[in-house]
């Protein structure tokens, strides 16, 4: 779609992003730091999570309903706060639905390209994203000398949801995951799964100082907001206080109690069936932005 033309000068409605959990908090950061007076509505799809082993049918299925939904609260941007979701079904999505979206594959591996000193850069991800080969296409696009080494880490996003980010069990599974990365020789490390950041300090520790690493998340947002200006769509005023609404697919208080036990501090949370024969009025009200 055109977005020139539907200009809207200081747009208040909100930003929308989801991902399997808690994850894409990563990603909210990210937007909070860098555009510090917009609004936002966070969907964690924790019902279905991790998302890592699901196919790609699924992964569209709930990617429809989840954008359906935050297209409901009335957002004007979208970002994928999900790198397997983004490497599944974000160009099917941009096709259905007018509201702009951003992606984390793209962005993370022109951050790499530009970071990588040898040409040896790994990703470490999800099961799904290493498969569908998203982050080596998009590398290799950009620069096809470079060798990419993709690592899948099935049980980290598991023991993040677990709330045992900070354990030796995840430690030591971090560490085990990065061997064949670090005989691979690599300079750069994607984080290939919005849940990962929180695990930066092991990474760091397993790997060492030598290591560039790259959180898509932060190169995504950087260009959204620049897309956003481009659109005006940017809340260019903080008149008024920017609000942050929460929304799950499974237990509410769970996701608050873990979220504030990474360091994302006290939230409310709201619980949502997205299944429409279940919840036919599941749309979102009383949001302020309409």
């Amino acid at each position: 779609m055109n977005w020139e033309g539907q200009k809207n000068l200081s747009d208040p409605r909100p930003i929308g992003l989801f991902d399997s959990g808690l994850g894409g908090l990563t990603v909210s950061r990210e937007i909070f730091s860098l555009m510090p007076a917009e609004s936002t509505v966070y969907f964690g799809d924790t019902l279905h999570v991790p998302y890592g082993s699901r196919s790609a049918q699924e992964l569209i299925y709930f990617a429809d309903q989840i954008i359906a939904f935050l297209v409901s609260c009335n957002v004007k941007y979208i970002v994928f706060a999900c790198n397997t979701n983004s490497s599944l079904s974000l160009q099917i999505m941009r096709q259905r639905y007018s509201v702009p979206m951003k992606g984390l594959i793209k962005p993370g591996a022109k951050q790499a390209v530009r970071s990588t000193k040898n040409n040896r850069v790994g990703i470490i991800a999800t099961e799904a994203t290493v498969n569908s080969q998203a982050y080596q296409r998009a590398i290799n696009s950009l620069n096809s000398s470079i060798s990419v080494f993709a690592q899948p880490a099935p049980l980290l996003v598991p023991l993040v949801e677990a709330g045992m980010s900070k354990t030796q069990k995840t430690f030591d599974a971090v560490c085990e995951y990065v061997r064949p990365l670090e005989s691979a020789q690599i300079d750069t490390l994607i984080l290939g799964c919005t849940h990962y950041p929180f695990l930066l300090a092991h990474f760091r520790k397993c790997l060492g100082p030598e290591i560039v690493f790259v959180d898509p998340a932060a190169a995504a947002v950087l260009e959204s907001k620049e897309e956003m200006n481009s659109f005006n769509l940017l809340k260019e005023s903080p008149k008024d206080d920017p609000r942050h609404r929460y929304f799950v697919s499974g237990d509410p208080s769970d996701f608050a109690f873990k979220a504030e036990k990474l360091g994302c501090g006290r939230i409310n949370v709201e619980r949502v069936v997205l299944d429409k024969t279940e919840n036919p009025s599941w749309a979102c009200k009383g949001d302020g932005w309409r």
